[in-house]
């Protein structure tokens, strides 16, 4: 949907596009009526030529979001305007979505979203080479880590990330063969595990010697702080889950937790050799097979 936003906005000129995610919009709203201020929320969702709100599926159990949705939805549509949404399963499954907005979700096209295929994967990894100048000097290294990575984006730039890493960290040259060594473990061939949250919690926790509950905590001591911030990193790549969602999953936290958490042990891995080991040994387990 960012991509979608980012596209209206670069290349129709007069079109103006709004993205959000479904936790944005509530909490805007939320501000709003306790600031007093609901006919500017009002003002400022429903002016767009183009709004695109991820995760729909979060306005499940909140019947005053879902009434101020209805209205925002209804003001756009009859201005002509464009609604991009997205969700983790069709309109008919989300439990407790009143009828008339799941009557106005399934106006429109309702498609599903596959995972990109090997030339869509090949071009996606030459697209974030550039934009990060990064130097491939092989071709070949990225046809070798699309051809590997299958699952989803997310998992295919880490794969690129994991190689550019080692390369930086070891100094070998940028090769098929070294991104042979680097995803051998990572993304092995065959059958691997269903990796989810609770997976990744359980295998962070028992690495270093804390229960999931303790890892889900308020504390915010380091022994506890960074085995979260790698738990929440490994949940933003191994899995498809939105930031809201894993934020969810960690104590209720807020999306911009996770950002921060993944932002920073990126940077790690990039930067320390430990972090990145410790990275690599920790996805490996996660996609084992008992």
């Amino acid at each position: 949907l960012q991509a979608i936003a980012a596209y209206v906005t670069e290349h129709t000129g007069d079109l103006s596009a709004k993205y959000v995610t479904s936790e944005t919009f509530m909490n805007d709203f939320i501000n709003s009526l306790r600031d007093k201020r609901v006919d500017g929320f009002k003002q400022r969702y429903r002016h767009y030529d183009v709004l695109l709100i991820d995760d729909i599926q979060f306005f499940e159990h909140k019947e005053r979001i879902q009434e101020e949705f209805f209205h925002t939805f209804n003001s756009l549509y009859e201005a002509g305007s464009q609604i991009v949404m997205s969700s983790d399963r069709p309109p008919r499954e989300i439990a407790t979505l009143e009828a008339r907005l799941r009557s106005r979700f399934e106006w429109g096209l309702i498609t599903d979203i596959q995972p990109p295929d090997l030339e869509t994967r090949i071009a996606i990894l030459r697209k974030k080479v550039k934009t990060d100048g990064i130097h491939i000097p092989d071709p070949q290294v990225l046809t070798f880590i699309a051809s590997r990575v299958s699952t989803n984006i997310r998992e295919l730039e880490g794969g690129l990330t994991r190689v550019v890493a080692f390369s930086s960290l070891t100094g070998r040259a940028m090769s098929v063969e070294l991104a042979q060594d680097v995803l051998r473990e990572v993304f092995p061939q065959g059958e691997v595990a269903e990796v989810s949250i609770r997976r990744i919690q359980e295998a962070v926790s028992d690495r270093f010697g804390l229960s999931v509950s303790e890892l889900c905590s308020e504390k915010r001591s380091q022994s506890i702080a960074y085995p979260r911030q790698v738990a929440m990193y490994l949940s933003r790549e191994l899995t498809d889950s939105s930031l809201p969602k894993i934020g969810k999953e960690f104590g209720g936290r807020d999306h911009t937790t996770v950002i921060h958490a993944y932002s920073k042990i990126d940077r790690m891995i990039r930067a320390d050799r430990s972090v990145y080991n410790l990275v690599q040994e920790l996805t490996a387990r996660i996609k084992q097979t008992h």
